[in-house]
């Protein structure tokens, strides 16, 4: 497996990570904790290092998946996490109060994700989502205190424009940038990247086979459950599924 350094910084992970939202969230129900426990440690030893997860896959199930099934592998392996969803209030849905990057909510969801992690610092955290009540400067403020007091090492957004990007890389650098990208969403192209080049920020991309949609394994009948997220998305409607079948051909 090639390794790749995110940007100008020290952390080196395997060019191919696992994203884990789906073993827990999103993607139709929990998947069987052992099987994914398997996966998992399968991932490790085909050279994976790489794993993305957040204290709102589950909520909370998915981080205490990795924290149990990567705990023989501390060292070797680097665990991104994400912060910036309102996980209280009576709405069973993760994510349902909205966003919450106040600086108190980032160091309580940092704590949490410690411990689910079962880590001494997280190698790597995002803001979820730009908080647009919060100014990004206050939330780089944030991180970087956490990294200061060792709780954190990297600091990364994910689906932040280019000026969010700047404001925060000048408070506390950035590490990464995490956007949706493949060969059917290449908007990030057009600004986010060069942008990334230019200041020395590495790009992760998520969903890069497009859901599932590029492996060519969904045709315009597939169904979606209401656990799958994929079935409140555009791209995902009979209609959208039947016009998209030529880029699939395409690339057959």
């Amino acid at each position: 497996m090639q390794k790749r350094k995110l940007g100008k910084s020290n952390l080196e992970v395997s060019a191919i990570g696992l994203g884990c939202m789906g073993m827990s969230f999103s993607y139709g129900p929990p998947k069987d904790k052992k099987e994914m426990t398997d996966l998992l440690h399968t991932a490790v030893d085909r050279g994976i290092t790489f794993f993305d997860t957040a204290e709102v896959y589950g909520p909370f199930l998915n981080e205490e998946l990795l924290g149990e099934a990567l705990t023989p592998y501390r060292g070797k392996v680097a665990i991104a996490t994400k912060f910036g969803f309102d996980l209280s209030g009576n709405d069973n849905r993760p994510g349902a109060a909205g966003l919450n990057s106040r600086p108190e909510h980032i160091k309580q969801a940092v704590e949490g994700s410690l411990k689910r992690l079962k880590v001494d610092a997280i190698d790597l955290l995002y803001q979820h989502r730009v908080d647009p009540n919060v100014p990004i400067e206050d939330v780089a403020g944030t991180v970087k205190e956490l990294i200061q007091a060792g709780k954190v090492k990297h600091f990364g957004l994910s689906e932040a424009g280019v000026k969010t990007i700047r404001r925060a890389h000048a408070v506390q650098p950035l590490t990464a940038l995490q956007s949706e990208y493949s060969l059917w969403w290449r908007k990030p192209e057009q600004e986010v990247i060069p942008t990334l080049e230019e200041l020395g920020i590495g790009f992760v991309p998520y969903s890069p086979l497009g859901k599932g949609f590029l492996t060519g394994k969904i045709d315009e009948n597939a169904k979606f459950d209401s656990s799958d997220f994929r079935s409140t998305l555009p791209r995902f409607t009979p209609e959208a599924l039947k016009a998209n079948q030529a880029l699939i051909k395409l690339l057959g």
